[in-house]
């Protein structure tokens, strides 16, 4: 038996409940991780609201990235090992003392950072990644404009658009204290969603507009980031928070070439998600252990107090990450060298 979290039915924090149940078993290419820290992210507050249901075959816990140390391995599993310290994007089940996942999902832990730091990596990083390199398509030198640049997403999409590709970054975030940490982040320029944010975009870019935006927000903001698209430009979503419609202009959408694309990464097979995996290991790690790019964490919370947690991002005061301990003591400590496995 092992302890979780469960979302005894939609609503707010207080839904959140510690229940014990079975342990899962590693089966084929899975594995099982003793969970050491697991982060909270906007998908889990909007499952908990009964509004993201998991996929059909998906725990239904909360949690989608853990960090820990490989527990049991599938009979088909050859790029992991039992010891292994590891994070992982898992597909559900991360609020809980186990947590089973796909082999091709896992990842080592960069040298130098917590468990703690390394399970606030997976999630923000793979959409990320899947967002603004594989769907966006950003080029070296190219002009990318994120809405929300302090959340986790927007934190790491800053700096891998920056340290991989050469880009100038626009951000927006709410406050002035954000777009501060958005400027110390990387990003190149930083304004303020409540504003005029439209002007301030053909402002800095000289009336040029942007090649790529991710955008969580859609609604309204469709058509105005749209007109702010250099021809052949990508508008990526994320999420839909402002509306899942909008009216759009699709003449000149085909007249300029324009892209409008989204993505959910939690029902993508295990083989699309390992590859991000590999793609993150070989280009992002070297940089998170050279200290050239960061996991900001807000917060760290014994993962006894997940109310409060979920309380802090419903109010949306967090900047960067926050994170459950599972383990308090463990999770705050940095794997021994000794036990990291070089062949993941």
């Amino acid at each position: 038996m092992m302890r979780a979290i469960e979302i005894e039915r939609p609503g707010g924090p207080e839904v959140l409940r510690m229940i014990e149940m079975p342990r899962p078993q590693a089966k084929g290419g899975g594995v099982v991780i003793r969970v050491l820290a697991a982060a909270v992210n906007r998908p889990d507050i909007q499952q908990r609201r009964g509004l993201y249901p998991p996929p059909p075959g998906a725990s239904p816990l909360p949690g989608l990235d853990v960090a820990g140390v490989v527990e049991e391995v599938g009979p088909e599993v050859s790029n992991v090992k039992v010891g292994d310290c590891v994070c992982a994007l898992v597909n559900g089940g991360g609020y809980a003392e186990f947590c089973s996942v796909p082999a091709l999902q896992c990842m080592p832990i960069p040298r130098g950072l917590t468990f703690a730091e390394a399970a606030s990596l997976p999630e923000v990083f793979f959409t990320a990644w899947n967002n603004v390199f594989w769907l966006g398509r950003l080029a070296h030198g190219e002009t990318l404009l994120i809405q929300g640049g302090t959340s986790g997403v927007g934190l790491a999409a800053i700096q891998i658009a920056r340290e991989l590709r050469d880009a100038t970054v626009i951000a927006t975030a709410g406050t002035a204290q954000k777009r501060q940490v958005c400027l110390e982040t990387g990003a190149h320029y930083a304004t303020d969603y409540r504003g005029d944010w439209e002007s301030e975009v053909r402002r800095v870019t000289g009336g040029e507009g942007v090649d790529v935006v991710l955008d969580a927000q859609a609604g309204d903001y469709t058509q105005k980031q749209l007109d702010l698209l250099k021809p052949d430009g990508r508008l990526v979503f994320i999420a839909s928070h402002l509306g899942e419609t909008a009216e759009v202009n699709i003449r000149a959408v085909v007249r300029r070439r324009l892209t409008l694309t989204g993505s959910t990464l939690r029902p993508r097979p295990a083989s699309y998600k390992g590859a991000i995996a590999s793609e993150l290991v070989q280009y992002v790690w070297p940089l998170i252990e050279k200290g050239r790019i960061v996991s900001k964490i807000h917060a760290l919370f014994p993962w006894e107090q997940v109310r409060e947690a979920h309380d802090l991002l419903d109010r949306n005061e967090q900047i960067g990450k926050v994170v459950l301990l599972v383990d308090l003591q463990q999770a705050q400590s940095v794997p021994d060298r000794l036990m990291r496995s070089e062949s993941i």
